[in-house]
């Protein structure tokens, strides 16, 4: 084994670089990594995800801003007695999927940081995702084949502990 500090080389069982003192994390790091192979690409696909739900929360928000405001009329428009409750549940209901957006770029943005919690929340997001058809669950379901595994919380903790 080798220092991926200084390059100098490491005796068996030492916890430190006898050159530069850097502290060696263990064979986790040399060795090929599911988790390391994968969870740059999940960061990216989680915030991706997000920015679809940026796009719909807007979306929701626009139409309830602009359709049931109330002045707005149109022929065969709802009457006024629909549009004085639609137009907040349809404003709750965007800003909902706004902080679901928000908690996924989140999620993404400490999994491409190596947060220690990113892995965590990651997989409590990952969990609440696979109830979204069809995308929710494929993102899912890949988050949770990527982190789920105990010897992915160690290959985790590595990495994070490295960055």
């Amino acid at each position: 084994m080798f220092c991926d500090q200084c390059g100098a080389q490491l005796q068996a069982g030492e916890a430190r670089c006898g050159r530069c003192s850097k502290l060696v994390v263990g064979l986790v790091e040399l060795r090929r990594s599911r988790v390391r192979e994968h969870v740059r690409l999940l960061g990216i696909l989680w915030m991706a995800y997000s920015s679809l739900y940026v796009v719909a929360g807007i979306v929701l928000l626009v139409v309830a801003q602009t359709i049931f405001s109330g002045s707005f009329h149109f022929n065969g428009g709802p009457p006024p007695e629909v549009t004085v409750w639609l137009r907040p549940l349809i404003s709750c209901i965007g800003w909902l999927v706004l902080a679901i957006a928000a908690m996924g770029f989140f999620t993404g943005w400490g999994l491409l940081q190596r947060e220690a919690w990113a892995r965590t929340v990651a997989l409590v997001v990952g969990f609440v995702a696979l109830l979204r058809i069809p995308l929710g669950t494929a993102l899912g379901i890949y988050t949770l084949w990527v982190l789920l595994p105990s010897q992915s919380n160690e290959e985790y903790a590595a990495m994070a502990q490295a960055a």
